[in-house]
């Protein structure tokens, strides 16, 4: 009681008074306008044409007025938002069962002209009539976010977080599932160019029960399988309510659009790669300084020119010097896109097979290239990435890792007959060590690179 009290006095306190004004004043001139037309009969009974004529003319032109003065500014006052929702309809099993057992009452409703029976049928209709609009009540005044986290990689899972905001003043909303529409989501930039069809959302959301002027809020876990720019125009709110003879779907607009990294788990080709880069760099900055930072044992990679005789000679073992880095180790990481001509074939087999093989080997040197700029990342690294169209500044790593990866996710192949020539200009920077994963053939190489470079060929990957 005291909650229907306190709602009824929020109401009293929010209400429109010109609205209410508006609307007073039109049930009065509609009232007397329908006086005035049982006044209009009455005298057209008598024989009294003239002024049946007259007072008929007076209550159209009051009802007329009604129409074309107060009704405009009553509609300007109305929320109709919930007119214009678009909702989809689809007959359940239960519906089914439901018309059938309908459709039979008609028969025998009409063939025995039983009175109980056509009492039944009008209660069996009254059930589809009122489930068609308490469930309309359900879905109106709802409204949808969803949430996920700022950073996304391929093959991981992550909590997204779903909000649906009941605006209703009186009512709730009860059994609502947020479903993804797969008509409205593609994936681009993962494997090819033409966009694949994938859902953000695979599996529904449920929700029992939101409260008037409330939210509700569920987290579910989601997985993008491949890297790319996933993007989903609309959602589906979607309930059964109240009998579940029709399953209604609300249609949310979206403009969701997610940047899903490539997948960053270091497996065993990253492991294999991960050492021969490591003694690369260890040749490339060892000796840069003229401080002397230690002695330690001779190793089978170490120049000979860095051996300490006398201390060999002291100790009977062969050590070498290690001096301090005048710099901080900075590495510039390229990835080219180029991969050739796409492959043909006269036998369409064969060319899928070809172009499965071709598109995953590039793939494969995408999450390479990312693996390799997360392993720096998280050593704390100079970092620089670079692409034919797309470059960072050499910065610490952890300051461009993400607009590295960003780019990763969106890169495609190129098969521009042309493609790979920017690495030339890397010949002449020999400030950092450069690790380069391209298809370009080696023999088209400046060999300037080769000195201060390690190279990751796609097609060995």
């Amino acid at each position: 009681m005291a909650e229907a009290t306190s709602t009824l006095h929020r109401l009293w306190e929010q209400r429109d008074r010109g609205g209410w004004r508006n609307f007073a004043l039109a049930i009065a001139v509609l009232s007397a306008a329908l006086v005035i037309a049982l006044f209009s009969a009455a005298v057209a009974q008598q024989g009294r044409i003239v002024l049946a004529a007259i007072t008929t003319a007076v209550a159209l032109g009051l009802a007329g007025w009604v129409a074309i003065t107060i009704v405009p500014r009553l509609a300007k006052r109305t929320s109709l938002r919930w007119l214009v929702y678009q909702v989809d309809y689809k007959l359940t099993r239960e519906g089914i069962i439901y018309l059938g057992a309908v459709f039979i009452l008609v028969l025998a409703a009409v063939n025995t002209g039983n009175n109980m029976l056509f009492m039944i049928l009008a209660c069996a209709l009254a059930g589809i009539l009122i489930s068609g609009v308490l469930s309309r009540a359900v879905l109106t005044g709802v409204n949808l976010h969803f949430d996920m986290p700022e950073h996304i990689f391929a093959e991981q899972p992550v909590l997204a977080e779903v909000e649906l905001q009941n605006e209703k003043q009186m009512l709730p909303s009860f059994s609502l599932r947020v479903v993804g529409d797969p008509k409205s989501t593609a994936v681009k930039g993962s494997a090819s160019n033409a966009p694949r069809r994938s859902d953000i959302l695979s599996k529904p959301v449920f929700f029992p029960y939101i409260p008037r002027l409330s939210s509700s809020r569920q987290k579910v876990e989601v997985t993008f399988p491949h890297r790319g720019v996933y993007r989903q125009d609309s959602f589906g709110i979607r309930t059964r309510f109240p009998f579940g003879f029709f399953e209604k779907t609300r249609i949310v607009d979206s403009n969701l659009e997610i940047v899903v990294y490539p997948r960053v788990t270091e497996a065993e080709p990253f492991y294999d790669v991960l050492p021969l880069i490591s003694g690369e760099m260890a040749s490339q900055f060892r000796g840069r300084g003229h401080e002397l930072h230690s002695l330690r044992a001779y190793t089978p990679t170490d120049s000979a020119r860095f051996v300490d005789w006398k201390v060999t000679a002291r100790t009977g073992h062969l050590m070498v010097r290690e001096f301090a880095r005048e710099d901080e180790r900075r590495v510039l990481l390229v990835f080219d896109p180029y991969v050739g001509p796409a492959p043909t074939s006269s036998d369409q087999e064969s060319a899928e097979q070809a172009s499965a093989a071709y598109t995953e080997s590039f793939e494969r040197a995408v999450s390479m290239a990312a693996c390799i700029a997360w392993h720096f990342n998280k050593l704390d690294s100079g970092l620089q990435f670079r692409t034919d169209k797309f470059s960072t500044p050499m910065a610490p790593a952890s300051q461009i890792i993400y607009d590295a990866l960003r780019e990763l996710a969106r890169i495609q192949p190129n098969t521009s007959s042309v493609g790979g020539t920017f690495l030339d200009a890397l010949a002449s920077e020999q400030d950092f060590f450069k690790i380069i994963i391209t298809a370009r053939p080696q023999s088209t190489i400046p060999s300037a690179l080769w000195s201060s470079s390690y190279f990751l060929f796609i097609d060995r990957l």
